[in-house]
């Protein structure tokens, strides 16, 4: 085996970046040309679908909001890896190859869905701060006319 034969064989165990020469004009069109019906695509469905289920129920829960937040963001930050590691062995768990070497696939039914997640937790957690606020004020105005009040009386 000679020198250009062991470079060929690693070019070709290189997945093509499927979606560099491709022009997408719109966003749908793109999510449309997806075969959802993709045993790994399905199981990322029902991940989001925990998710969303996980971020609901923690609204209670300010500590494990917290951690699924944190979670949340590590998983988020690791995307750049994760599509590394899905554009080499796509072949293992796909039909296509999907992983384009700017990472829109994954950042389109991956990154999107956990960030819209975590924008829900802000907002709860702004909705909160809003709240305890209010409620700190009231006692305090009902604090200061009690005083008031007293100081009438005395």
């Amino acid at each position: 085996m000679n020198m250009t034969e062991g470079k060929a064989q690693n070019i070709s165990s290189v997945p093509i970046d499927g979606f560099s020469n491709l022009r997408i004009t719109s966003l749908w069109t793109f999510l449309i040309s997806v075969q959802w019906s993709e045993p790994w695509l399905t199981g990322l469905l029902v991940f989001h679908v925990v998710c969303l289920f996980l971020t609901v129920v923690t609204c209670r829960f300010y500590r494990a909001q917290i951690c699924h937040f944190v979670l949340m963001a590590a998983l988020v930050y690791s995307a750049e890896y994760l599509n590394e590691f899905a554009a080499i062995n796509w072949r293992s768990f796909s039909e296509f190859q999907y992983f384009d070497s700017k990472g829109m696939f994954l950042s389109l039914v991956y990154s999107i869905p956990l960030l819209l997640n975590m924008v829900i937790i802000v907002v709860v957690w702004i909705y909160r701060t809003f709240s305890t606020m209010s409620e700190l004020k009231t006692l305090q105005l009902k604090r200061k006319a009690r005083r008031e009040k007293k100081e009438k009386h005395d």
